[in-house]
């Protein structure tokens, strides 16, 4: 059957989603299971002793042979040492984007009509140009760039966001992003204002705060182990706070359980509890938002929502602080972390099938003190623009997409992990 194909590279994982054409439609994009049991696959490329590049977490590795977190450094000059070899970032990138291609080629049977594939909101024309170039260098000559946060917003409109301007709050593993977004007259979203984010904040944050909880509160028991003991004890700590901050977006209370020689070692910890030790790093993350709001001279009042991406935005005081900083809805997917790759799928659909030019949604009229009320003016775009919008979108590609060649590092993709 066929299918477009949108992609994810996130700091920390990748995911894709795919939607089936079905007559003269598409079906609502299904997130594709790049790892055994799970739609998403640590952005981690390992360089084998073989020389084959390993997709995902390696099973053993002293660092020197491992990358993750590449996507930010394309447009680098300085290359990422791999195994004592150089390799650009977005090479790097382009050989995961590679390797997910084929994993659906295989999956699906045949090459996927379009493909879409997200990146950060703030990049400049140069970073995209050279993502553009170390692509096409593996054979996806015919891959539409769009911003994440645009990507996002497609994913909520597809799920029943009918809002023609919102802010996007896009929380990574390792990074954070928020921006503007409006829909064209094609009903399709681009972003505006400045963008804001750090590579710095994410999700990883909150487990790190978990993680020194625990090992301060262990700190004793941990003591009496010895080196090689608590080094044992502690090498699975940060999935086990990862999952704890999981437990207590729905629960009150969660523990945080580590096996000690002695026997298992519980850390209670309550909500309230780990919204104070992550408090000051939610709150920066509002502060951008915000500051992207501002950017455009925009008030609350002419957003029509706050829309939500990344695994970590359901725990609850995310919400709460962006709500008490922006008296607007807030969107949040069932499956925060698939957001992006599943919008990137259906902005793929509006490749093949652009839909046709709509007038614009007449906004609301917003109260206005005394009797009267007054509509919202429309925001400034020529003046508040970012500088290199993204492009038009392509238009019909009716031939299927070449399979990539092989790389010129002379790696072997095809061989992720397994199990």
């Amino acid at each position: 059957m066929p299918y477009v194909l949108g992609i994810d590279i996130g700091s920390s994982n990748t995911a894709a989603a795919v939607a089936r054409r079905r007559g003269a439609t598409w079906t609502r994009p299904e997130a594709v299971p790049l790892s055994a049991g799970s739609p998403l696959m640590p952005s981690v490329l390992c360089l084998a002793e073989d020389g084959s590049l390993r997709v995902g977490e390696p099973v053993t590795d002293d660092g020197s042979r491992t990358t993750r977190d590449f996507v930010h450094r394309i447009g680098d000059d300085v290359p990422v040492l791999l195994g004592g070899e150089p390799c650009a970032p977005q090479t790097l990138t382009a050989e995961l984007a590679a390797w997910v291609v084929e994993r659906v080629h295989a999956l699906e049977g045949g090459a996927a009509e379009a493909i879409v594939l997200s990146h950060p909101a703030g990049w400049r024309p140069y970073r995209r140009e050279v993502l553009h170039r170390a692509l096409s260098d593996l054979g996806l000559r015919h891959v539409t760039l769009l911003p994440r946060t645009v990507t996002v917003a497609e994913s909520h409109a597809a799920r029943g966001f009918a809002g023609s301007t919102a802010v996007v709050y896009a929380l990574g593993g390792n990074s954070f992003e928020a921006a503007l977004v409006r829909r064209t007259p094609r009903g399709t979203y681009e972003t505006f204002g400045t963008p804001q984010g750090l590579d710095s904040i994410g999700g990883a944050d909150f487990d790190e705060a978990l993680a020194e909880h625990a090992r301060t509160v262990l700190a004793r028991e941990l003591a009496a182990t010895g080196r090689r003991g608590a080094q044992a004890a502690l090498r699975g700590l940060r999935a086990e706070c990862d999952r704890v901050k999981r437990v207590l977006t729905v629960d009150l209370t969660a523990d945080v359980v580590l096996t000690l020689p002695s026997g298992p070692a519980r850390v209670p910890v309550t909500r309230a509890q780990f919204e104070a030790m992550i408090r000051p790093t939610v709150q920066a993350t509002v502060d951008l938002l915000l500051r992207a709001v501002r950017s455009a001279d925009l008030t609350s009042a002419q957003l029509d929502g706050v829309l939500l991406a990344g695994g970590s935005t359901r725990v609850p005081l995310v919400t709460e602080l962006i709500g008490a900083a922006l008296p607007v809805p807030v969107e949040v997917e069932p499956d925060a972390q698939l957001t992006a790759a599943t919008g990137a799928a259906m902005a793929a659909c509006q490749v093949v099938s652009p839909r046709p030019r709509q007038p614009p949604p007449a906004r609301v009229p917003a109260p206005v003190s005394g009797a009267g009320r007054a509509t919202l003016p429309a925001p400034r775009r020529a003046h508040h623009t970012v500088p290199g919008e993204p492009p038009p979108r392509p238009p019909v590609r009716v031939l299927p997409l070449e399979l990539p060649k092989p790389s010129r590092l002379a790696l072997a993709r095809g061989r992720g992990r397994e199990g």
